[in-house]
């Protein structure tokens, strides 16, 4: 029986129990007899079953041991070259450029967990993820990770991943035609969407972008805020005050400060005031006259003000409400505007 369940461990035990049955049920053995022939038939059998695992080790003992010299060669060459699955490339799309949100949306749509950074030197903390924007992105293929290095929305890119914003800084643009300036803006990257227009002249009204950009030879820049060499953030706010003028104006050139002075002198009541005292022998000054509150914005086409004084004599204008006015002597024989 032992031999039988050496080859065969299940053959074994089906002999077993045929023995087994043959001692209780067929010789007239006492029952202690019976009983050491039960017992002795189980060690037999388990004897039978180690003689048959020894058996198959043997046959594979030496697979094994050859299997054990090999395997440290085997991670050897694992690490020299990598398997298929760890050297393949990511599938997954460049989102430089485009919102936090929708990177990292797409990101879970691939089976990747996402992290997010501030790229600039900042170590600011990325909140409300809609308001930033990608710079960089790294993944992890083993991992199943990527990582985006992303700045404000509105902020330029550092050129790498922890690296200060390149915020453009602003020009000289004092002397310059409006038509330059703008020219120099564009070259230094800031965008004409955050620059805003002023005049310089008590008489003279703001123009707007498209009105500067029609006679952009004739306005000029007198004064700018920032500075030159300012950075100019995205918070920041380019004004240019300008002044205008052409070879046929009676000044050419910026005052000493905004809004201290004319460009047409004969708008200066200061101005008119002398005249009327030289030509009078003394008279009231231009507060007493109620019509010297008004003042020209052009002398000639531009919008005037009705009574106000005006200059040269034979310029035309209109109102604001469109009624055509031409400059000549006053009743005070002064130059006013008068339809």
């Amino acid at each position: 029986m032992a031999l039988i369940g050496a080859l065969s461990p299940a053959l074994g035990l089906l002999v077993m129990i045929a023995v087994m049955v043959a001692v209780w049920i067929l010789p007239a053995w006492r029952w202690y007899t019976r009983l050491g022939a039960t017992v002795g038939a189980f060690f037999l059998l388990l004897i039978g079953a180690g003689l048959s695992g020894q058996l198959e080790n043997g046959g594979t003992g030496k697979y094994e041991a050859g299997a054990q010299d090999a395997k440290p060669a085997d991670v050897a060459n694992a690490g020299d070259t990598p398997s298929p699955a760890a050297s393949k490339t990511l599938d997954f799309a460049d989102y430089t450029g485009r919102p936090l949100h929708e990177a990292e949306k797409a990101a879970h749509s691939a089976g990747l967990a996402p992290d997010r950074h501030d790229a600039a030197d900042e170590d600011r903390t990325v909140v409300m993820r809609s308001g930033w924007t990608v710079c960089f992105q790294k993944a992890d293929n083993a991992a199943r990770t990527i990582d985006f290095a992303a700045v404000k929305t509105g902020e330029p890119c550092p050129e790498k991943d922890g690296g200060p914003l390149p915020w453009p800084m602003t020009p000289d643009l004092v002397g310059d035609t409006y038509n330059t300036a703008v020219e120099k803006l564009d070259q230094a990257g800031i965008d004409l969407d955050r620059v805003t227009l002023d005049d310089v002249y008590l008489d003279l009204g703001t123009p707007t972008a498209a009105e500067a950009a029609e006679k952009g030879d004739k306005w000029r820049v007198c004064f700018q805020t920032p500075d030159e060499d300012t950075k100019v953030t995205s918070s920041t706010t380019v004004r240019l005050d300008l002044g205008k003028w052409t070879d046929a104006d009676l000044v050419q050139g910026c005052p000493s400060a905004k809004d201290t002075t004319y460009k047409i002198p004969a708008n200066d009541p200061a101005h008119n005031d002398s005249a009327s005292d030289n030509s009078t022998g003394g008279g009231g000054s231009a507060d007493d006259d109620p019509s010297s509150s008004g003042s020209s914005t052009d002398s000639s086409g531009g919008v005037v003000h009705p009574g106000s004084y005006c200059s040269p004599p034979g310029a035309t204008g209109v109102t604001k409400k469109g009624t055509p006015m031409v400059c000549g002597p006053g009743s005070d024989g002064r130059d006013r505007w008068h339809s």
